[in-house]
């Protein structure tokens, strides 16, 4: 049995992977801390599990833990797991800057646990179904790929620059880049970006278009943008469209889905009919952490795909395409 603590829980992600590991018949879920009292201690309730008022604490009673607190305290948060040799889980994205992001890695490996990163998107079956498409060579050449990562505004915490790192690019930015260099096995080597707020009254970006080049020469686009309204069926979306010599591949990841327009949400909403990405992410997890083998998303994908948000901010501040390392 796998005890696992959660360490933060201020990301919206929390419910889900707090849900994920109480439905598997490996994992307990033993506890948790958050900065907010309050917040966690309504957690506890709900989740019927403790609430730690020390984060020491609830790492002498874990094996591993999940970090879902607000972006910039991601590094403190891993440091501390790692100094207690705990596996970890963290929230995209990784981190808010690349410092920290690479302190985080440095941490974990001098101190032999294992850092993984949540992006969940990988284990849709849509998207697992295009990989396996793509090792068989059904595409041919890769000449272009084209994505969008489109949801609704979050509010709180999000979209505050501090603890967010950015907004809609940041968010959004690091799930679609994530698969695409899974997909492909190339890095982004260049991003030229617009960025900007005309969707909300808030003080941070809402949307946003990336056009950016994989090693290779091969053009990519992206919008990450908040521009689904509140009223939406779901929180968003997670398409691609991959042109190759052989043919085009168009996949959404949430499309697997049944629409039931619902009197008590007095709108239509889409339920997913196919397996849970959350709940597979967390299966994956703890069979890491039981079999002691490597992150299937390690640190460094972690850290390529926020590079890529980042430079995204740097073009548009700059007004030109910046070339990353």
């Amino acid at each position: 049995m796998v005890r696992i603590g959660l360490l933060g829980i201020a990301h919206l992600h929390f419910y889900s992977y707090a849900s994920a590991v109480q439905r598997l018949p490996n994992a307990e879920l033993v506890g948790l801390y958050d900065d907010d009292a309050a917040r966690a201690e309504e957690a506890a309730k709900l989740f019927s599990t403790t609430f730690y008022k020390c984060p020491e604490e609830l790492l002498k009673n874990a094996d591993a833990v999940i970090i879902c607190s607000e972006n910039s305290f991601h590094r403190k948060w891993v440091e501390l797991a790692a100094k207690h040799g705990k596996d970890i889980l963290c929230e995209k994205p990784i981190a808010t800057t690349v410092a920290d992001a690479e302190a985080m890695i440095k941490a974990c490996d001098a101190a032999g646990v294992r850092l993984q990163i949540a992006f969940p998107v990988r284990f849709s079956t849509p998207m697992r179904r295009v990989k396996a498409m793509l090792e068989q060579g059904a595409l041919g050449e890769l000449l272009a790929v084209r994505g969008t990562n489109r949801g609704r505004m979050p509010g709180g915490w999000f979209i505050d620059r501090e603890l967010a790192g950015g907004g809609a690019v940041m968010d959004h930015t690091v799930h679609v880049v994530d698969v695409v260099r899974w997909f492909t096995g190339r890095e982004v080597v260049s991003v030229y970006a617009e960025v900007d707020s005309m969707i909300h009254d808030i003080d941070i970006d809402d949307c946003g278009m990336l056009c950016m080049e994989l090693e290779g020469g091969v053009p990519f686009t992206q919008d990450p943008s908040w521009s689904r309204p509140s009223s939406y069926h779901t929180w968003g979306d997670v398409t691609l469209q991959l042109v190759g010599t052989k043919g085009t591949i168009s996949v959404d990841a949430l499309a697997q889905s049944l629409t039931v327009y619902s009197n008590a949400e007095g709108k239509m909403v889409t339920h997913p009919f196919t397996e849970d990405m959350d709940l597979e992410l967390i299966k994956d997890f703890v069979e890491m952490v039981e079999t002691k083998r490597s992150p299937s998303i390690t640190g460094f994908d972690g850290l390529q795909a926020m590079a890529v948000a980042l430079a995204a901010y740097e073009s548009a501040k700059q007004g030109k395409p910046v070339t990353l390392r």
